[in-house]
């Protein structure tokens, strides 16, 4: 993965709950907390995800050639 987040955490801002781990008792956050939060991950996800585009595009193009020009004779 190259944000190295996972899809559930960066939306929900904890891990999955898998079922078998004892719930813990904790403060629930406020609103304008979680959105600066969320808004954060995603701003970081995206740095990270252009990255990844830019590098992948290097590749690709030293690999590709000019198309062919072709001439059609009506």
């Amino acid at each position: 993965m190259s944000t190295k987040v996972l899809p559930f955490k960066a939306n929900n801002g904890q891990d999955p709950c898998m079922g078998f781990e004892m719930r813990k008792k904790r403060k629930f956050e406020r609103t304008e907390e979680f959105a600066k939060r969320t808004k954060k991950v995603y701003e970081e996800a995206e740095v990270v995800l252009r990255k990844s585009q830019e590098e992948i595009r290097k590749y690709a193009d030293r690999k590709r050639s000019k198309p062919k020009e072709y001439r059609v004779d009506n």
